[in-house]
Order: structure tokens, then sequence, then C-alpha cells
């Protein structure tokens, strides 16, 4: 078979297999929620910007390790709801008890899964629900924010034999944006928790440059230090 023909046959099938799919098109209002223990609740706002199309909208929290077992401390209103098409909600998130550490963050995952409404029609259509996760960063109200923006400055980084040790002196988590040291990038440096040592292979005495993610999702200015 000439080769144009198969092009275009292939076409046809992909044409006919993404007309057929239904793709989720709501959008969360953040990358990551802070819960001020001083405070009641949290918020995150759910919206649906399609003009037609209404999904259903479930909502949860799981523990930053899920095999630790047991329950998250946090319940969200409403849990289930129908958001129809050009509408906003809030979901509210509430601290429902438990014994959480008032000396440094928790974290937890909040789960927002969308849902589109099928179409009554002859067609045979694939409809794809898409779940969006996001951090949820439980912050004590012994804790003070002011501080938390300039908690990343604080990392000590210390080389030890063959080994670069980063420590994390701060009660807060730091989600590193970048990380490059000796000028060579870490790709996908993990976050560093609260009182947490990461370690890093490292052949010489030299210099380490970051950037963290912020409380709104946004990128800090560099910061560095000499090792």
């Amino acid at each position: 078979m000439p080769r144009l023909n198969i092009f275009f046959i292939s076409f046809i099938i992909l044409f006919f297999f993404f007309s057929q799919v239904s793709m989720a098109g709501v959008i969360v209002g953040g990358t990551r929620v802070i819960y001020d223990g001083s405070k009641r609740e949290a918020s995150l706002s759910v919206k649906n910007p399609e003009k037609k199309t209404p999904y259903l909208i479930q909502s949860w929290v799981e523990k930053d390790n899920p095999q630790s077992g047991g329950k998250t401390p946090f319940v969200i209103t409403p849990p289930l709801f129908r958001l129809d098409a050009g509408q906003e909600n809030l979901l509210r998130i509430i601290h429902a008890g438990g014994n959480l550490p008032d000396d440094r963050e928790s974290v937890f995952w909040l789960n927002v899964k969308s849902i589109p409404a099928s179409e009554k029609t002859d067609a045979n259509q694939l409809q794809i629900s898409v779940r969006t996760r996001i951090k949820l960063f439980y912050r004590p109200a012994s804790l003070k924010n002011k501080t938390a923006a300039e908690a990343y400055k604080a990392l000590i980084f210390t080389k030890t034999g063959s080994n670069l040790q980063v420590h994390n002196p701060t009660p807060y988590y730091i989600s590193f944006y970048s990380l490059k040291i000796n000028g060579k990038e870490i790709k996908d440096a993990p976050m560093i928790a609260p009182g947490e040592t990461q370690n890093y292979p490292v052949n010489a005495n030299g210099n380490a440059t970051w950037q963290a993610i912020n409380d709104f999702g946004g990128i800090t200015s560099p910061a560095s230090a000499v090792f």
C-alpha cells in the first residue's frame, strides 16, 4: 500500500478516536493549599469554563504516605457535587480533629476528580475523568506565616566526604523549583521536610544555588550557599 494512503488512513483513525473523547476542562484555583491552623477552615475554588458540559466533582484528602493507614484529619464539603457549565464553587477544607504536630508543618494530598456528564447520543463515546492532585500543607497556629516565605534561605549545605548534605532546620516544608550543585542541575529535586537531611554525591567543594515554590505557587528569588 502506498505510504500516502497509509498516512491518510492513520489520520482518519486518529481523528475518529479523538472526536469521541470528552476531555475534562475543570480549573482548580491553585497548585497548593496552605491551611492556617489559626483559622477554622481553608478553601479552594473549582471552576467549569465549559459552555455546555456539566461535571460531577468529587474531592478528598489523602495522607502523604497512604501506607501509614488511618484516616486523614480533614473533611471536604461538599465532597460530591454537580458543577454546571460556566459555574464556580468553593471546596471548604475543615480540620476535624486528630493529633498533628504543633511545632512543624504536616503535608497531605488534596484530590479533585472531575467527571464529565455523558451526552445522550447514538455515537459511542469515551468519557474520561481527570484527577487533579495538589499538596495540602497544615501550618500550626504556633508557626508564624511571615517566616515561611524566607524559610528556603535557611537551608544548610555541608560537604561530608563524597556527599553534600542539605539540611532543613526550619519547621516548614521546602519545595524546590530548581537546585544546582556546582553548576549541575539536580532534576526533580525532592521536597525537603522539616528537620530532614538529604544527600547528594559531589566530587569537590563548591557552591549551590536554588529556588523554591512559595505559598502561592510562585517561584522565589534565587538563594546560594558555599560548601
